[in-house]
């Protein structure tokens, strides 16, 4: 959550460089992220037992970090330089990582792959990064690339992503846009018929007070995230993209009102609201 914090504090300094916060932000980002305090976190990884530290969600969030201070350019290369030893270390662990991980991670909370191999193929992709994006191109194709018929079965009482549109996501960035034309029709071939149902339909939110719970607002959000990325991929005559483009508008309806009010969302919430409106 902190990481991602960050990233959602350095998204708003390029898409709002007018907020009256932004000064605020590129105060802390001058304090926190220095050459010093990234040298520690990167010994700390070096430590014995850290091989699985953060991994996969931490990993994807610190590349994610790295991207976006990239696309600052000029105004957050101290930053982006800054952070690039424990930028490194994370990219260098996906590398080595993904030979050696035989099957995907499916479920809806942290361990998820193809949310992680999503976040990583943007890093790559931003700084042209060919070894890790053909390793996370390569993973995607071997765990996924056969997957047909999408079942959906979510969401569970803890989830804050859609195990099936987070593999369409990945897809979409690890695939050429033909061959993932292709791969979604075969991954869910009834979309325009609004199938499976679960994928079009809000999660209920009973207790926002309760932890796990309130996960689930972030399962709308990532879905209307995932329905609004999937569609912009479509060709604009697809009959499947108004509903698509529905679904999503649906999901942020149900959860966008909620990211503030009670603490159990409100320190992670805003990044995924984040993602489902850009």
């Amino acid at each position: 959550s902190c990481v991602h914090g960050y990233w959602l504090l350095a998204t708003l300094l390029r898409v709002a460089p007018d907020l009256p916060e932004a000064g605020e932000i590129r105060r802390l980002f001058d304090e926190r992220i220095t050459a010093a305090n990234v040298g520690v976190e990167v010994a700390y990884l070096a430590e014995p037992m850290r091989g699985g530290f953060e991994r996969p969600y931490g990993w994807g969030w610190m590349l994610m970090l790295a991207a976006e201070l990239r696309r600052h350019q000029h105004d957050a290369a101290h930053w982006f330089s800054a952070l690039s030893p424990l930028t490194d270390a994370f990219a260098a662990r996906f590398v080595d990582f993904l030979p050696r991980a035989t099957y995907p991670v499916r479920v809806g909370t942290h361990f998820n792959t193809a949310f992680a191999l999503r976040l990583a193929l943007e890093y790559a992709g931003e700084v042209g990064d060919e070894t890790l994006r053909g390793a996370c191109r390569a993973k995607s194709a071997a765990w996924y690339g056969g997957d047909s018929d999408c079942q959906a079965w979510e969401p569970g009482g803890d989830d804050f992503l859609s195990s099936a549109l987070m593999e369409a996501e990945c897809m979409r960035v690890a695939l050429p846009d033909r061959e993932f034309g292709v791969w979604l029709e075969r991954f869910l071939p009834r979309i325009a018929a609004g199938q499976p149902a679960t994928l079009f339909t809000p999660a209920t939110v009973s207790d926002r007070s309760d932890g796990k719970i309130a996960h689930l607002d972030g399962l709308n959000l990532s879905r209307a995230w995932c329905w609004r990325s999937i569609a912009g991929a479509l060709p604009s005559d697809d009959p499947r993209r108004p509903v698509m483009l529905a679904a999503a508008e649906d999901h942020l309806r149900a959860s966008l009102p909620h990211v503030a009010g009670d603490y159990m969302g409100e320190h992670w919430l805003a990044t995924f609201a984040m993602l489902a409106l850009l």
